[in-house]
């Protein structure tokens, strides 16, 4: 059966492999979405003629819409137009592959409309897990992880034939840093964060990486998908990127999913589930792998993890918070205007600033990521 499917980020490094796996798969894209890069997304509508295209950036849609005046494919804009791609009539699954708290609105709205999420912003669950993962519950929609860890352990999860989860293994590659004390990282500069030894991302959650913030957000996003507590989450630092993650169970036994670092699998696997088909990539050699080495992560050097437990352990509007200043800090950090070991300062100063609370809804964390990222952007001018 043909999968209809619309792409929110098609151009960013998740959105293009997805575009390149459709090719293995029998699929049709109803829309695509971008934030400034319509020169990319006019080429992907051209190709995969999608019934609607949006662009975030109203300046960057109005260019758009002149470049696409020859076609009947239908432009849209800003947050709306967004959302109107993620709930298009006749799609099956919406794959989520926009950076940041701006995925948040689009998927909640593509759940609504009863589609399946391919699941690539992590961001959802972390400000707002709760939220999400009851209204998925209520339509009966699929929460089908795309991030290479988690798609390891769903992955685990099918072959473990209905026996019950201990633990959940989350490995890290420990980013470009590893090794690294904390006075050490006092002076690196945006250009050192960037350089990650394994896979090829966007720079936003490069630095996360470079900071382990992407793998707090993991553990936060492992706690909703698998209903795990955050103490049975545990993070291991495995540097080639071979084991993707790992589930334990309760006599001790281990499952492991293993592959070369290439996020088309994971992608290709949420959009064909429970079905798997060839995939044009390359297959992983144990023998050219050769050794394979895990450490603790050292939180000391790098408090985000921490930090992402606190949250975890509070839940409520937390989420949202050490989110929101963490994406506030990331941004500041990229302009070279904070130092790399300002962004955990910074995003722990919002977490004890901000007052929990439990109980929230959906605009509820809107208000607590914009109170967070606020108190980051006036701390950074005091």
């Amino acid at each position: 059966m043909k999968k209809r499917i619309s792409i929110l980020g098609s151009t960013g490094s998740i959105g293009t492999q997805t575009v390149d796996v459709l090719g293995s798969i029998n699929a049709e894209v109803t829309a695509l979405t971008t934030n400034k890069n319509i020169k990319l997304l006019e080429q992907q509508a051209r190709k995969l003629k999608p019934k609607l295209v949006a662009a975030f950036d109203e300046q960057a849609a109005k260019n758009l819409k002149i470049a696409l005046a020859d076609t009947n494919i239908k432009v849209e804009s800003g947050m709306d137009g967004l959302i109107h791609a993620a709930a298009m009539e006749d799609t099956d699954v919406v794959v989520t592959a926009v950076v940041g708290m701006v995925g948040l609105m689009p998927t909640m709205a593509a759940i609504d409309a009863g589609h399946d999420i391919a699941l690539a912003n992590k961001e959802s669950l972390v400000c707002a897990g709760s939220i999400v993962t009851e209204a998925a519950r209520k339509r009966g929609v699929k929460i089908l992880p795309v991030d290479s860890e988690h798609s390891a352990i769903f992955q685990c999860i099918q072959a473990a034939q209905g026996n019950r989860l201990d633990k959940i293994i989350l490995t890290a590659s420990g980013g470009p840093f590893f090794g690294k004390k904390y006075d050490e990282l006092k002076c690196v500069t945006p250009a050192d964060a960037l350089k990650h030894p394994n896979w090829s991302m966007g720079a936003k959650i490069t630095i996360d990486s470079a900071t382990m913030f992407n793998k707090g957000l993991e553990l936060i996003e492992a706690m909703w998908l698998y209903d795990m507590p955050q103490e049975k989450i545990e993070i291991v630092v495995h540097r080639e990127s071979i084991i993707h993650s790992l589930i334990e169970f309760e006599d001790g036994g281990i499952l492991a999913q293993l592959d070369v670092p290439d996020m088309r699998l994971p992608i290709q696997y949420a959009l064909t589930y429970p079905k798997r088909f060839p995939c044009k990539m390359e297959r992983l050699r144990l023998t050219d792998v050769g050794t394979l080495t895990f450490f603790e992560p050292d939180e000391i050097a790098f408090p985000a993890l921490k930090l992402a437990r606190q949250a975890a352990s509070l839940k409520g509007n937390m989420g949202a918070v050490m989110n929101g200043a963490n994406e506030a800090a990331v941004e500041l950090f990229l302009k070279e205007k904070i130092g790399f070991l300002d962004i955990p300062e910074l995003v722990n100063r919002a977490m004890q600033e901000i007052k929990h609370t439990n109980d929230i809804t959906l605009d509820d964390v809107i208000i607590y990521d914009k109170q967070a990222r606020e108190l980051v952007n006036s701390a950074f001018k005091r």
